[in-house]
């Protein structure tokens, strides 16, 4: 079972601690924190995240920010990261990660952009719908974007996990053959 969930972006003022309040409620009982590269530490959560969880039902407002460290990716049975650039990071660095690093939006099909990004620009890059961009100081907008976007992932996240889980109980074929037939012969 998948029971200690890490989240994981830069500065642990934005999206992991909205993903962090999402997977919560999505998935309760479970250990979930959020942690950043380059956190904040100390710092609250961004006023936008917190009135957006607000708006959910969900009180983020006693979240500070926290460095990453090496006993939490070794406690965490799943890190989920925000973007490829931060799973590789990640990866690269901590050896206990390996096998067990996955981008929030990882199953998110690809799709042509649609002609301009959250900022408004254009140029005909792709949005892989897998990366999650950072909306610190970006204004609300961006806030509200990758917020749907964590939403779409927490939905996703859930829904891999109980896939793998049901995988995981599911009794393999040669353990349900009659105990007799293993039985020892004299």
């Amino acid at each position: 079972m998948i029971g200690n969930v890490l989240f994981v972006c830069i500065g642990n003022i934005c999206r992991s601690p909205m993903a962090e309040g999402l997977f919560a409620r999505a998935l309760p009982g479970r250990m979930v924190c959020s942690a950043g590269l380059h956190a904040l530490v100390g710092e609250a959560a961004d006023a936008c995240a917190i009135d957006l969880m607000r708006q959910r039902g969900i009180d983020i407002g006693g979240h500070r920010a926290q460095q990453l460290a090496s006993w939490m990716v070794r406690e965490a049975d799943l890190i989920v990261t925000m973007d490829g650039e931060q799973k590789r990071y990640i990866e690269s660095t901590w050896v206990a990660a390996q096998g067990k690093v996955r981008r929030l939006r990882e199953a998110a099909p690809a799709r042509p952009a649609s002609g301009s990004d959250i900022a408004g620009s254009t140029g005909g890059t792709r949005d892989t719908g897998i990366d999650i961009p950072d909306p610190y100081r970006q204004g609300r907008p961006a806030f509200v974007h990758a917020c749907g976007l964590i939403e779409d992932g927490i939905d996703e996240l859930v829904g891999w996990i109980a896939a793998r889980e049901a995988a995981s109980i599911a009794v393999p074929a040669s353990s349900r053959e009659s105990p007799a037939r293993h039985a020892l012969r004299p």
